[in-house]
């Protein structure tokens, strides 16, 4: 399939330049696995100490960078990034631990045993997959990266990794799993610090279409994508399932053939890690297109002055994503909740009465304010506002200008002379925190005064 030159394209992409072999050696892996987060805090002192200690130039440069990359995993990683072989790349595509591991329970529901990870990575997905007892064909065209993937993988008997095309081992091979699991690539790298991201899903690689080819052949597969992969691009008779972790929406994963769930055809699921909701999950799915979405009434313009008493959610990124907000909305309203859109161009929900959910956030609405600013530096004076939170939609106000000019840049001091005023036993802490959503509604911009729940 042809490409446009003019366009980033995955395929164009220079090998992983991250350099591994001092880290393979036996004795450079142990020298690594000897050392922790605290001496990646600061290199230059590690860097002196194992030159000291009579370690090569090239050993210690590949140590620290490996320290350097399980450093930047570990969020996305967890406790598992110190113990692994990273690529620069290959950290960059990387799922989430918490995500990699649905992927896995998944696979596992459906029945499957035996999986293909095509486009493996450093196999963060494929440990998920041994991890949840399957069993794991990791195929990777990138000869570093696939070398930190047998790496990562070498204690489980149930894992092999290939250094091979995946769509070419998938031609010759398919038919010897149960199932296929692609992560196309969606950057273009150009070098060791500089890439490009893909938005084309032509011009990934695999390309879409050679991925869902396998899926017209009769293999079951499942493929990771960029959240942002527009709705026309998922195939008929595919799931579509968005994915946020901790607020952040990671990715969308087509299932296809019987890995999709009957009566599916988009779905926003919200993982949480962290807080009070750690462990937590919440999904809504819907069994129709986009475009099939139910119609909520709106709050509009007219309905701006009796909002003071009810609660604004804000659905979360996934929900967005997956065009469910509407969804959400009059799955509420069925359960006796009257809910509407604030505004049916804007994904906000308003509700009669606060609801316990996993799938918005809400915030209780003290008052409704034009969005002008010498009002709203009147409102903040005599409210005592010294710190501010401003959330935005359909607005083209910078929430950190406008910040600036309501608290006058001076934030931290005014907190500290309101404090001071305030004596210490009256229990005011600095000021008051408020929090502003600034919105069009019909032809009205308005800032509304909220409070979190």
């Amino acid at each position: 399939m042809c490409v446009s030159t003019s366009r980033p394209a995955a395929a164009d992409s220079v090998p992983d330049a991250t350099v591994l072999a001092p880290v393979l050696d036996p004795e450079g892996r142990a020298l690594l696995d000897s050392l922790r987060a605290e001496d990646a805090a600061d290199p230059l002192a590690t860097s002196s100490r194992l030159r000291a200690a009579g370690h090569s130039a090239e050993t210690v440069a590949a140590v620290l960078t490996q320290l350097s990359l399980r450093a930047k995993a570990a969020a996305k990683l967890g406790p598992q990034a110190w113990e692994l072989l990273l690529t620069r790349d290959g950290l960059e595509q990387a799922t989430r631990l918490v995500v990699a591991e649905h992927h896995a329970s998944r696979l596992a529901a459906a029945g499957v045993r035996h999986v293909a990870d095509l486009g493996c990575g450093i196999g963060a997905d494929a440990l998920a997959f041994v991890r949840a007892g399957l069993r794991v064909t990791a195929v990777e065209r990138d000869a570093t990266v696939a070398a930190a993937a047998a790496a990562n993988l070498a204690g489980s008997p149930r894992a092999e990794v290939l250094h091979a095309d995946g769509i070419a081992w998938a031609a010759a091979h398919a038919g010897q799993v149960d199932a296929l699991w692609l992560d196309p690539a969606r950057r273009q790298v150009t070098g060791a610090a500089s890439a490009a991201r893909v938005f084309d899903p032509e011009a990934f690689s695999p390309t879409l279409t050679d991925v869902f080819a396998l899926a017209e052949a009769g293999h079951r597969l499942a493929v990771k994508l960029g959240p942002g992969l527009p709705h026309g691009a998922v195939p008929a008779g595919a799931e579509a399932q968005w994915v946020s972790a901790d607020g952040e929406v990671t990715e969308v994963c087509l299932y296809t053939g019987s890995l999709a769930r009957p009566g599916v055809r988009r779905a926003a699921l919200v993982l949480r890690t962290r807080g009070e909701r750690a462990g937590a999950s919440a999904e809504i799915v819907s069994a129709v297109d986009r475009d099939g979405s139910p119609e909520l009434d709106e709050v509009g313009e007219a309905g701006l002055a009796a909002l003071p008493g009810a609660v604004l959610y804000e659905p979360d990124g996934a929900v967005i994503r997956a065009g469910l907000v509407s969804d959400l909305g009059a799955r509420w309203h069925d359960g006796g909740h009257r809910t509407r859109m604030l505004d049916a161009h804007l994904a906000y929900l308003v509700a009669d009465d606060a609801l316990r959910t996993g799938l918005a956030d809400g915030y209780r609405i003290e008052a409704v304010h034009p969005l002008n600013i010498k009002h709203l530096k009147r409102w903040a004076r005599e409210a005592a506002v010294t710190r501010l939170d401003v959330k935005k939609r359909g607005v083209s106000v910078t929430p950190e200008q406008l910040r600036a000019q309501l608290l006058g840049g001076g934030g931290k001091k005014k907190a500290a002379r309101s404090k001071a005023a305030a004596g210490p036993s009256s229990g005011r802490a600095g000021g008051r925190h408020a929090t502003l959503v600034l919105a069009r509604v019909g032809e009205a911009k308005v800032a509304l005064e909220v409070t979190p729940l």
